[in-house]
């Protein structure tokens, strides 16, 4: 017990955030799957796809290899997503509370990730704010167009505008010499506040109209 306290405690912070990051989306993607009677491969891909699809290009833009290629626990991450799905599909796959839910934790979490990483690499502040902002939007842009809906970033509401706000905060709080931990709480804090206001009270951007 000691030795598995003492392996989960050498666990950099970051990489824990992506982990959970990563079953939060892939439960929001197996769920919807679910919800269009996708079979259990097919559920398992969906859900793959959605958690590393932003994290993918973002590592691919700049010149990293992939982060789930270096670690097979996104595939189990992924695996244990299903299972949950497939537990609990009556409370999971009926209701849009959950996938509300899992997909702005995941959307926070994975945003914290990709600034984490591209500040690793020396990049100026707008890049970490676009590489924060693709890791969060990316997988869930794969993950509507495979289940054949329109993209959630596409339509009127805050969803990609929240992971930009979260990576000015997060820039911030950097630039005030605040505590890595404290920058992705506070990070991760605002994208869920910003997400929830904007689903209660329906704010969004003004569409671009034919007339």
């Amino acid at each position: 017990m000691e030795e598995l306290y003492q392996y989960v405690k050498s666990i950099p912070f970051v990489d824990i955030i992506e982990f959970a990051g990563t079953f939060a989306f892939a439960i929001s993607g197996i769920r919807l799957a679910a919800a269009k009677e996708f079979d259990w491969f097919g559920a398992f891909v969906v859900g793959f796809v959605t958690a590393i699809g932003g994290g993918t290009t973002r590592d691919l833009l700049l010149d990293v290899t992939p982060f789930w290629m270096q670690n097979p626990v996104y595939l189990y991450c992924t695996g244990l997503a299903l299972i949950t799905v497939i537990l609990f599909r009556q409370r999971l796959v009926q209701l849009n509370t959950p996938f509300f839910i899992f997909d702005t934790i995941g959307l926070a979490l994975f945003v914290v990730v990709g600034i984490e990483k591209t500040i690793e690499l020396h990049y100026p502040f707008w890049v970490v704010v676009v590489m924060g902002t693709i890791t969060g939007v990316v997988g869930g842009i794969v993950r509507d167009v495979f289940i054949n809906e329109i993209p959630l970033i596409f339509r009127k509401e805050f969803y990609a505008l929240a992971c930009v706000i979260g990576g000015i905060v997060y820039s911030f709080c950097y630039k005030l010499h605040l505590s890595s931990l404290v920058c992705e709480l506070v990070t991760v804090v605002v994208i869920l506040i910003v997400r929830i206001l904007a689903v209660r009270y329906q704010w969004g951007l003004p569409q671009l109209k034919e007339k």
